[in-house]
Parts: structure tokens; sequence; C-alpha cells
């Protein structure tokens, strides 16, 4: 199966670090993150993977390379200008004519790559998108209230919610939804679903899960690596 990572982002939320660096360069133990991914998928049958970039794309070119260092072949996008999560793919119609993942650059799990692509075949889904369960706690009292008459009082509640894990699985015939030249996220592409009535499956993840573009993440996979002194085998 073919795999597509984005990896075009500024990363401004790992600010000043990647003024330097391109978030899926920032480092996990001894290795840049964006290498951990592909080690990992090589290592779950991935040998194809396009890489899309943009911002200091040359030191991601610079680091993978033709991926044969890793028994893998790697092609490149080129984004002119940034196109979002979705409206990337557009520049790799020619290439996905097959069922194909779709991952962010700077994400660390274990899912069970075999597993979620059978579910996403079994339910004959156009977009599968694994999720997982993230704890949101606030920090306030929440009043519900009805009528101008609270109903309801919860101090400082732990909400849960599913959320996309930046891993998704999808047919060519997404491709048809996505308008060219324009910037489209994900989300963008979830709303023309709903609209259309077009189901969207998800695959329900309950081991590792990391967001290095996010601050608490990357400390918390240093410390995993700190404490493993691997992530993900690699």
């Amino acid at each position: 199966m073919k795999a597509v990572i984005q990896a075009g982002g500024k990363g401004a939320r790992l600010r000043p670090y990647t003024l330097i660096l391109p978030k899926p360069l920032m480092p996990v133990g001894d290795l840049p993150v964006i290498e951990t991914l592909l080690k990992w998928l090589r290592r779950n049958g991935v040998s194809e993977t396009c890489v899309t970039v943009g911002y200091l794309g040359h030191l991601i070119r610079a680091l993978c390379g033709d991926g044969s260092q890793w028994d893998m072949k790697i092609r490149y996008s080129e984004e002119p200008e940034p196109l979002g999560t979705v409206g990337a793919l557009n520049l790799l119609r020619d290439h996905l004519d097959e069922t194909f993942l779709m991952l962010n650059g700077d994400l660390i799990t274990d899912i069970d790559l075999g597993a979620f692509t059978a579910f996403h075949k079994e339910k004959k889904s156009m977009v599968t998108v694994a999720v997982t369960t993230k704890e949101v706690k606030v920090d306030l009292g929440v009043l519900e209230a009805s009528d101008s008459v609270v109903t309801g009082f919860r101090e400082k509640p732990s909400l849960k919610f599913k959320v996309s894990m930046g891993v998704y699985c999808m047919e060519p015939e997404v491709l048809g939804l996505i308008p060219r030249g324009v910037p489209f996220g994900f989300d963008d592409l979830m709303h023309v679903m709903l609209g259309k009535k077009i189901p969207v499956h998800v695959y329900e993840h309950e081991g590792m899960w990391m967001d290095i573009g996010r601050p608490e993440d990357f400390i918390k996979a240093q410390e995993y690596v700190n404490q493993n002194g691997t992530i993900l085998g690699v």
C-alpha cells in the first residue's frame, strides 16, 4: 500500500525551534520524527511513500533522499503555496490510483496498520479516520441553563472527545471531492462528505498516539525514549 506523509507545515506551536528545522525533523531521542515514522511504515509493509513538502522542504529531502537506505521508494510533492491537509493530494492525482494511507508527518503511534486497513476495506469506506479518546479538563465551573435558569452545575469537569489522530485510509475517489488550486483542509473534506451524505468511518485506537507538533506531546515523547531507550521499536 502507498502512503502519503504530510510534511509541509510550519510548526508554529513549536517555535522558535521550527524557525530552524521543519516540524518533521524535530528529534525524538536520536532520530527525527519523520525518520521514525518512515522506518515504522516500512516495517509495516509500506514500501512506497510520497512526502508533501513546503516549508524548509529541502532539509527533509536531504535527510530522507530516495528512501533506498530503508528499502523504500520515496518521492516528493512540492506545494507552490500552502494547500491544506487534503488539498495537497491534488498534486498526486496520477500517483494515487489505489487505496492509500495519509499520515501527518509529525506523529508517533503504534496503531495496527493491518487491522486499520482491513477495517477500511470491510466497511467499503471512501475515507476512514483513525481516532483516539482525548480528555479535556475545564478549569472552571460549568453551568447548564434553560430560559435563564440554572439546570445543572459541574465544577471543573473533564470532557472526553473522539479526536482525529492524523492517520487516514482513503480511496482514490476522494480526489473528486477536492477542488484544485485552493487550500482545502481535512475539516473542509468532512463538511463536504457530510453534506453529500457520504459515510465516513472511524477506527478507534486505544494505544500510543503523540502529536509532536504539540509541545506537551513533544516533551512526553522525549520522556518515553529516555525511559525505554526506543520508540516504536526504532
